[in-house]
């Protein structure tokens, strides 16, 4: 759930206000809505969820024909969508095709907005997913992407059919939920499939969620702002409000997002050639960015077997890159600014 929401859960019991960690950790235009009305207990709200979570997952897991040790393992890298593994080959290790559906089924489930998780358990009802626009582009997204490398896989006879379709659906959640979990020689796959999986790790999970990546909210409305420019174009005397379902997003929020949208590529193009520098080759440095700025883990090309071979200084710079992709960008390079410590 992240140290930011476990902080808030406990700073309000010293006397110490935690709204601020709170927003830095839930961005976007729904960062300001708290599950309950103190902030602490939002955060037990969550904390609440996610072990609910993680017990389930555990129990599918050993149903599905997993030890105890492996099933509660597996369930703490799978909601947490961490993606570590006490096997070398990951969850592949097994070669449980029913495994494989619990493990996409519960990263989903971790990657998708809890406050989400949490009406649905206060109310008895699963209808408000279908209302959050969020999580309609999100499953969407997905849906979409499943299919396509499914057709691709058994198009440029990778795959046969049904491992096209087991292995496909395991990758594309795993990647988009930037967990890092693995179940086939992914990186084998045709490059074209690759840049697709590593684009959708970018976009990542939904806010409020464990996932990496920039957010799908982020991404919702970087479209919808794209998509109201060219309007603008069209109709230039006209008002095109920017909205999030039924909500009319302010401006702050907008230009915040345009922002952190512009950080987020300055820091990513500066590490890449900080790697490239230090002797990666492109198509490496690219995964082996997106691969720790969205806590993804996994890469192709020279970190698909890992990272253990790069030299001190490009580990430094992913170390650095990890340490923003999980506290948000923002949270760390404020720690840089002399205004933040005179204040």
């Amino acid at each position: 759930m992240g140290i930011v929401v476990l902080a808030v859960a406990i700073l309000p019991t010293l006397g110490v206000g935690g709204m601020q960690l709170y927003r830095a950790e839930m961005p976007g235009p729904t960062k300001e809505a708290r599950l309950t009305p103190r902030i602490g207990e939002t955060a037990k709200a969550l904390w609440y969820i996610y072990v609910g979570l993680t017990l389930a997952c555990a129990i599918a897991y050993w149903v599905a024909g997993l030890s105890v040790f492996d099933a509660i393992a597996h369930s703490f890298s799978t909601i947490s969508t961490g993606g570590f593994s006490p096997y070398g080959d990951s969850l592949g290790h097994f070669d449980n095709p029913a495994a494989e559906m619990v493990g996409a089924l519960f990263m989903y489930l971790a990657a998708v907005n809890f406050s989400l998780h949490f009406f649905a358990w206060r109310r008895r009802s699963a209808t408000h997913y279908f209302s959050d626009p969020e999580f309609r582009f999100y499953a969407f997204l997905l849906a979409g992407a499943i299919m396509v490398v499914v057709v691709g896989l058994v198009l440029t006879s990778t795959l046969p059919t049904l491992q096209a379709i087991r292995y496909a659906i395991f990758q594309v959640v795993t990647f988009s939920t930037n967990t890092g979990l693995a179940t086939t020689d992914y990186y084998n796959w045709p490059g074209g499939f690759l840049v697709m999986l590593l684009y959708l790790s970018i976009i990542g999970g939904c806010a409020g969620s464990t996932a990496g990546g920039i957010k799908t909210l982020r991404a919702v409305l970087l479209i919808k702002q794209g998509g109201r420019e060219v309007l603008r174009l069209i109709h230039p005397q006209g008002v095109i409000p920017l909205r999030f379902g039924s909500q009319v997003v302010s401006n702050n929020v907008s230009t915040a997002i345009w922002g952190f949208f512009a950080v987020y590529m300055a820091v990513f193009a500066l590490s890449m050639l900080a790697l490239m520098a230090v002797g990666l080759d492109q198509v490496t440095a690219f995964s082996a960015v997106i691969a720790t700025i969205n806590n993804l883990g996994i890469g192709i090309a020279g970190v698909a077997p890992g990272f253990g071979h790069l030299t001190d200084t490009a580990k430094w710079v992913l170390i650095a890159l990890m340490l923003m992709g999980r506290v948000e960008i923002f949270t760390v390079l404020i720690l840089f600014m002399p205004a933040f410590w005179r204040h």
